[in-house]
């Protein structure tokens, strides 16, 4: 067989979303709690990135309106959202007045904000931001986190939500 390779074309940002949604991620939510009320969002390109200073990283688009007011909490909640939470995730990314209505959540002593029945929640501060593109590369330090060994992840690929067949299920 013979491999094919790219060659120069345009990479028009259609082209690129459709390439980019071949890789399936997880799905997690951003939130804290911002003079008072719940402010979040989601991501799908959350990544671990060190152990020592203990580092994750998110991607942002430099258009979020949500990001600017987040960016002010002294803490951020990151949940790793799980294989139910479709809905959930949508209503994240939906009309920011009701992200958090019906949503069961706690909010930590410094403001982070964590979705109750999360796979993995990790309690965070900025460590840095990159501008990358038409986006925002956040690493974020970690302060506590906590995770659950059952049920599985919710995952994003090809614009949809899904979950996984655990080997030998």
């Amino acid at each position: 067989m013979t491999a094919t390779f790219p060659t120069n074309q345009d990479l028009d940002p259609r082209r690129l979303r459709s390439a980019f949604g071949n890789f399936p991620t997880g799905v997690v939510a951003v939130a804290a709690e911002v003079e008072g009320a719940p402010v979040g969002l989601a991501a799908s390109s959350f990544t671990s990135v060190s152990l020592d200073p203990p580092l994750v990283s998110i991607n942002l688009a430099g258009k979020s309106k949500t990001w600017p007011d987040l960016r002010r909490a002294l803490r951020l909640g990151v949940t790793v959202l799980a294989a139910h939470h479709g809905p959930l995730c949508r209503q994240l990314a939906g009309d920011v007045e009701q992200r958090f209505t019906g949503i069961e959540y706690s909010v930590s002593p410094e403001g982070s904000i964590f979705i109750d029945d999360g796979m993995a929640t990790f309690d965070t501060t900025i460590y840095r931001e990159v501008p990358a593109g038409d986006h925002i590369l956040v690493l974020l330090e970690l302060h506590a986190v906590e995770h659950r060994s059952d049920g599985g992840p919710l995952l994003f690929h090809r614009s949809e939500f899904g979950s996984f067949a655990a080997a030998g299920a």
